[in-house]
């Protein structure tokens, strides 16, 4: 920042981000409609290929909302009950959850029982062989459930009460409405999205040291357009404030800072490296001991 104050402009809530969380709503409850009296395996082919993308698509844009990046600093709350509303065709509660451990991986990034990104010593000393490695990818999402109660469970809030209740009312209503079929689509789609899914790689891609002394690294591919530049990652960690959308703009000012950083060109591949490669496991994160309380 002492360097290139302008990047100071760029903190600023993304407004178009409502606009496209609405829209990709929107594009899951006609998915949900089309789906309902499909054959069982058209549903399948459509969850992993449809409807995975834009869940985990949507996942990504809870995270950016989870930063305030919809409405601002200022207007907190309404960045907490618009999370709610983006929650709604993933099935499965998660908005509010995800942004109390959230702002815990930023602010203590690998601390050991604080960071619910650090996978379990179960995790690491189990899925060692390339195979275990593999079912470990494919079940991510029931890991990434689980580990904070294992790690570091919190006491829940209001919000999260609010948050249950209000995904449960619309999962009762897509099946009152539409079926078993829409509703099975909505909860594979995440399930799959979130598992064996090439958009998946970011999860292995941010923090994973494939090479020692490097724990972030940057994707700069073409799935950011789905992922709202997730894969800006040292720019994203730097910088937690500005939203996707403008993490291109401070890779191209702060060019001297992030060209030469070990970076990515696929996911697909960082999934297939991590399952392959042998000197590679959950266990391959830094990990430290926080001081103090």
């Amino acid at each position: 920042l002492a360097k290139h104050p302008e990047i100071k402009a760029l903190m600023k809530p993304d407004y178009n981000l409502i606009w496209v969380v609405v829209l990709m709503v929107l594009a899951q409850l006609t998915a949900f409609y089309l789906v309902k009296d499909l054959d069982w395996k058209w549903v399948i082919f459509w969850a992993y290929v449809f409807g995975s993308c834009i869940s985990h698509s949507m996942t990504l844009a809870i995270h950016e909302i989870s930063h305030n990046s919809a409405f601002g600093n200022s207007k907190a709350m309404w960045n907490r009950w618009f999370g709610i509303f983006a929650n709604l065709p993933l099935g499965l509660p998660y908005s509010i959850s995800f942004k109390r451990y959230h702002m815990d991986h930023h602010r203590y990034l690998g601390g050991d029982g604080i960071d619910v990104d650090i996978p379990t010593n179960f995790e690491g000393w189990f899925f060692c062989t390339r195979f275990r490695k593999f079912i470990w990818i494919v079940l991510q999402p029931f890991f990434y459930a689980i580990r904070p109660l294992c790690i570091n469970p919190k006491p829940i809030t209001r919000l999260e009460i609010i948050n249950l209740l209000a995904q449960l009312s619309f999962d009762v209503v897509i099946y009152y409405l539409w079926g078993v079929k829409s509703t099975f689509y909505m909860l594979a789609g995440s399930v799959l999205g979130l598992g064996l899914h090439p958009i998946s790689g970011h999860f292995i891609a941010e923090h994973y040291m494939f090479l020692k002394g490097h724990e972030t690294y940057s994707y700069y591919g073409p799935l950011n357009l789905l992922t709202f530049n997730v894969g800006y990652h040292n720019e994203h960690h730097d910088f937690p404030n500005i939203p996707g959308k403008s993490l291109p703009l401070v890779k191209k000012i702060a060019a001297e800072y992030y060209d030469n950083l070990p970076q990515y060109n696929s996911w697909i591949k960082v999934l297939y490296d991590f399952v392959m490669d042998d000197t590679i496991s959950p266990y391959s994160r830094m990990k430290r001991q926080l001081k103090g309380e």
